[in-house]
Parts: structure tokens; sequence; C-alpha cells
């Protein structure tokens, strides 16, 4: 069955809960940046959603996978990636739970999807369109790069599709965190709970999850850091998760830390 969903230039891997994972050889693969903002995202399961920025589908899977959302919208410009996002979803039974499509989330409308939704979430593009390396294959430098949006259009969007009260959840670079919480709040979208991510208790950190609710009031809950690897001296190059990161990756889940 696999071979027929394979296309040249791919390749399928197992990954957390179970699920086989189409990924392009030459695209962005599964990271650890996008099951942890999976792990962020609290069970909502009789809940939409929609992802703004589905690549390979693999955060609406691991959703789907958890049982945390009940229906999610994968939203995805690339066609490629889009259509690689429906074949993983039919790969893995998940045709009931998540809906591929096609579309630029800076024009995406409620009334595409029969009403607002209660949740959004995304890892978008985290560099600027002139910084950094051109990546010579164009799915890589789209997704990493603000070429189809910035994190003011991705921030506009989720505003626009959720209803009051509806919770953003995204996963960004922290030198980066001051335009992320500048276009939340020209959005309506205010910043309720916050951890940041670090390799190790050495090293400053590499990212932040962040939940926000639309309309909601002031008041910022952060979670004590995620440090996901221990200290080593191994000169191999292995490290071991802490505990607490075994934790998340295990639960799929940030609950271990409390509410926040």
């Amino acid at each position: 069955m696999e071979d027929n969903f394979i296309l040249d230039g791919e390749r399928i891997d197992t990954v957390n809960k179970n699920i086989r994972l189409i990924q392009k050889k030459n695209g962005l693969t599964f990271g650890t940046d996008a099951y942890l903002l999976s792990a962020f995202i609290r069970p909502s399961k009789y809940h939409k959603a929609a992802e703004l920025g589905s690549g390979t589908g693999i955060i609406s899977l691991l959703l789907a996978a958890s049982d945390k959302l009940s229906k999610i919208y994968a939203v995805e410009i690339q066609k490629e990636f889009s259509e690689l996002c429906q074949r993983n979803i039919i790969l893995n039974g998940l045709s009931e739970k998540v809906v591929s499509v096609c579309a630029d989330v800076r024009h995406l409308r409620p009334e595409e999807f029969n009403g607002e939704f209660d949740i959004v979430f995304s890892n978008p593009p985290y560099m600027k369109s002139n910084s950094g390396k051109r990546n010579e294959h164009d799915e890589k430098f789209i997704a990493r790069h603000e070429v189809c949006g910035d994190i003011k259009d991705f921030c506009v969007s989720a505003s626009r599709l959720l209803k009051f009260g509806g919770s953003f959840y995204c996963v960004y670079r922290p030198d980066r965190m001051a335009d992320l919480f500048a276009a939340m709040r020209q959005n309506k979208l205010e910043p309720k709970r916050m951890i940041f991510v670090h390799a190790d208790s050495d090293t400053p950190p590499s990212m932040l999850l962040v939940e926000a609710k639309k309309g909601g009031a002031c008041g910022l809950g952060i979670l004590p850091p995620l440090f996901l690897h221990k200290p080593t001296g191994d000169k191999s190059g292995k490290r071991e998760l802490t505990a607490k990161a075994q934790k998340v990756y295990d639960s799929c889940s940030f609950e271990y830390f409390g509410k926040g």
C-alpha cells in the first residue's frame, strides 16, 4: 500500500504516535518544534481547529492521533505539500478528522469553513525573506522565510478565523518574540501562556511556545523553562532527554508543568 503513496524524492518515516509520515527528502522534515507545539496545545476534542501552514500535516496528524481535536483543517499554500498532506491523512486513516486545504492563509475567511474556529495553530515561517542563505530548494525557502506572509499576516488570519475567546497557538524564535507579541496584540490576540525551550541548561532558549486568546484580558503566565537534554560529557554527541522532556514526549502534553 505504502508504495502507492510515495513519489520520487520522498521517503516514509515512522514518528511519534506511530504515524507513518511521507516526507520530501529536499523539504523540511519533522522536527522538535512541530512535536512540542502539538504537545503544547490543550485537548479540546470537540472543537474545530485550523492549522496555518501545515507542510506535511504532521502537527494536525499528531493532534488527531492524540484525540486532542475532533476536526482540523490543515491549510497549506504550496500545492505539492498540500497534496502530500492529503496522502499522509489517508495513509494514517485520519480522513474523518483532518482535511487538507490548499490556500493562502492571508485570504482565508470563516465562511469558507462554515463558521469560526475554536482553535488556530501554526509553526509559521520565522525568517525574514531577505535574511539567511537562500536555500536551493524552493520548498524549504518558502517554509522557513516570510515569502508568503509574515507573522503579522498569520496573526491577522488567526484573529479573523477565531471566535471570541478562541485560542491561537504558535511556536516561534525567541529573537523575534517582540514581533510576535506586537502582531498578536494588534489583532486582539492576547498572550496568556508561554514557555521557553532550551537544548540544555547551559544554552539560551532556541524556541518559545505561546497560547493567546482572542479578546483575552491582559495577563501572561510563564511556565518554567523546558530543558530538552541533560548535560553530557559523552564525546559521541549522544544526548539524553531530561525527565520533563521525556514526560512531554511520552504524553504529548505540557500538563506535567501545571496550568501556567
